[in-house]
C-alpha cells in the first residue's frame, strides 16, 4: 500500500480549480469527492488525494452526473474491491423499462458501478438519458457500439469524426467512464490467427474489422489526444478496453493479449499526461495458476493503474454456471490486486441477462469481492464476518439473517428446514444439519456453562450494532442497498 509523500508530485498537466480529479489532486487539492471517498472507505483524505495524484486510484465522476445525485466512489489500490454490473438492451430483447428494472436490481444487490452495453437500437441516447440520473453509482458505456449503430452496421464507414461525436455525446449526457478500445493495433492482429476462440471482445472485433477493411490504424489510438480533451473537459475516466483478451483458457497469456497490454501501458501514460483518470481492463479466461502473474504484469506495465477485470473464468466447461466459474477467478484476482470485478451472470455465453440473472451474478461477485477484501486486510473488512459469527454462535437467528448478504435466502432456507421438525425456527439452538444432539456449537456452550465460563467467550463485546451499519463499515459497498430487504 502506498503512503503519502512529503512533497507534492510534479504536475504532468495543467491544473485548475475546474480540472479533473487527477489534476486537482496533483495541485495538492483535496476535493469534496475525495473527502467523500475517504469517509466511505475509512481512509485519510490526504492518502486518497495522493493515490489519485499517482494514478493508482480513480474517482469516476462526470461533472454532470455529480449534479444529478452521483455518490462519489473510488476504484484502486487502497480502496475496497468494487463490483460492476453490466446491463443493456439489444435489438431483439429488452426495453427502456426493462433496463430500468435491471438497474434497480443491480443497485439492490450491491453493484458499485453499472455499464450500459445497449446495442442495435435507435434509442440508445434515450436509454442513457433515462438511466444516468436514476443511478447513484457511476455509469460506464462502450461508445464503439453506438458508432456501429450510427452507420447501420457498416463498420468500415465509421470515421474519426463520427467517433469523437459519439464520445462527446456520451460525456455530455453524464457518463462517468468509457471503455475505449485504443490498444488494438494492426500489428497485433496476426497474433490472433492461431487462437482457439479468436477475438472475443465485441469492441476488439469491431476495431479489427475496421482496420482490416480500411487498411488503416485504429482511429481510437491515432485520435487519442482528442478523446483525452473530451474526457478532461467533462472529467470522464478512461477504462482502457482489452480488445484482445483471451476468450478461452487455451488462449490465455498469449502474445496477442500481452502485445495489447504493452500498448495499454503506453496509453495509460498518455492519458495521465493529458490530465485524465484511467483504469485498465483485463481478462477474460485465465487458469488459476496464471492469475497472480497476470496481475503483476498489468500493474508493472501500466504503472499501478487500477485493474478492472471480467471474471476471470478459470474453466470453460460450465455454461449456465459461469457466474460460479468466474467467481472463483474473481476472488483470486481480487486477492492478488485487481481493483474492480466485472460480474458474470449465469447467462454468460448463452444470452442477455434478465433481472434474476443480474441478482445471481451480483451475489456471486459481492462474495468474491468481500473475500478479496478480507484477504487484503482492507479496513474493517473482517468486522462483518466477526459479527455474523458471533450471532451464529449465540444462535441469534434474526441477527444472522439481517447480517447475511441475502437475508431472504438465509431465512427461507432455515425456516423451511426447521419447520419440518415443528420447531420455532428463530428459537432453536441448533439447525437441521446436526440436530439438537450433535450441534457442535451447542455442545461447546454447554461445556463452557458447566465450567462456569462465559458461554460466548468472544474476544471483545458482542456486536449489537444495526446490521446495515456492520455491512457498510468495510467501505460502504452497499450504499442504501439494504433499506428494503433486511
Amino acid at each position: 500500500m502506498a503512503s503519502p509523500q512529503t512533497s507534492n508530485p510534479e504536475p504532468r498537466a495543467e491544473t485548475t480549480s475546474e480540472g479533473t480529479q487527477l489534476q486537482r489532486a496533483r495541485a495538492d487539492e483535496i476535493t469534496p469527492e475525495m473527502r467523500a471517498v475517504a469517509e466511505r472507505e475509512n481512509l485519510d483524505p490526504d492518502l486518497v488525494r495522493y493515490e489519485v495524484a499517482e494514478g493508482t486510484l480513480v474517482i469516476p465522476a462526470n461533472r454532470r452526473h455529480l449534479g444529478e445525485g452521483l455518490e462519489p466512489m473510488a476504484i484502486g489500490e487502497v480502496s475496497s474491491v468494487k463490483v460492476n454490473a453490466n446491463i443493456g438492451a439489444s435489438k431483439d430483447t429488452s426495453s427502456l423499462e426493462g433496463e430500468r428494472d435491471k438497474l434497480r436490481h443491480a443497485l439492490q444487490w450491491g453493484a458499485d458501478t453499472v455499464m450500459d452495453l445497449s446495442t442495435g437500437r435507435s434509442n440508445l441516447a434515450e436509454i442513457r438519458r433515462a438511466l444516468i440520473p436514476e443511478s447513484p453509482v457511476p455509469v460506464g458505456t462502450v461508445p464503439i457500439y453506438e458508432m456501429v449503430d450510427r452507420v447501420d452496421g457498416q463498420v468500415a464507414e465509421i470515421t474519426p469524426e463520427l467517433a469523437l461525436d459519439v464520445i462527446e455525446d456520451h460525456a455530455e449526457q453524464g457518463v462517468d467512464y468509457m471503455t475505449i478500445h485504443a490498444g488494438v493495433l494492426q500489428a497485433h492482429l496476426p497474433y490472433t490467427e492461431g487462437r482457439t476462440t479468436g477475438i472475443v471482445s465485441r469492441g476488439g472485433s469491431i476495431m479489427a474489422q475496421w482496420m482490416t477493411e480500411n487498411e488503416a490504424e485504429n482511429f481510437l489510438n491515432t485520435h487519442f489526444e482528442e478523446i483525452c480533451e473530451i474526457f478532461r473537459r467533462h472529467d470522464v475516466t478512461f477504462s482502457l478496453g482489452d480488445g484482445l483478451r483471451p476468450g478461452s483458457i487455451a488462449d490465455s497469456s498469449d502474445e496477442a493479449q500481452f502485445a495489447e497490454l504493452r500498448e495499454l501501458g503506453e496509453l495509460t501514460n498518455r492519458a495521465w499526461d493529458n490530465g485524465c483518470q484511467v483504469m485498465v481492463e483485463g481478462p477474460g479466461h485465465i487458469p488459476l495458476d496464471e492469475i497472480e502473474m497476470q496481475v503483476d504484469k498489468q500493474k508493472e506495465i501500466c504503472d499501478g493503474a487500477p485493474f478492472y477485470t471480467l471474471g476471470p473464468l478459470v474453466t470453460d466447461v460450465a455454461p449456465g454456471y459461469d457466474h460460479m466459474t468466474s467467481m472463483i477467478g474473481a476472488a483470486v484476482i481480487g486477492w492478488h490486486g485487481a481493483d474492480m470485478l466485472c460480474y458474470v451472470t449465469p447467462k454468460e455465453h448463452l444470452g442477455l441477462p434478465e433481472p434474476e440473472d443480474v441478482k445471481q451474478g451480483l451475489i456471486a461477485y459481492n462474495i468474491a469481492a468481500h473475500a478479496a477484501d478480507v484477504a487484503r486486510d482492507r479496513p474493517d473488512a473482517r468486522s462483518w464476518d466477526e459479527a455474523l459469527s458471533q450471532a451464529r454462535f449465540a444462535f441469534d437467528w434474526p441477527r444472522q439473517f439481517a447480517l447475511a448478504l441475502d437475508p431472504e435466502a438465509a431465512r427461507n432456507h432455515h425456516q423451511a428446514a426447521n419447520s419440518e421438525e415443528n420447531h420455532d425456527p428463530e428459537d432453536v439452538h441448533f439447525c437441521s444439519m446436526c440436530g439438537p444432539e450433535f450441534c457442535s456449537m451447542r455442545i461447546t456452550q454447554d461445556q463452557r456453562d458447566a465450567a462456569g465460563s462465559d458461554k460466548l467467550s468472544f474476544d471483545g463485546d458482542y456486536d449489537e450494532r444495526p446490521a446495515d451499519e456492520v455491512k457498510t463499515e468495510q467501505g460502504a459497498r452497499y450504499p442504501g442497498v439494504f433499506d428494503n430487504r433486511t
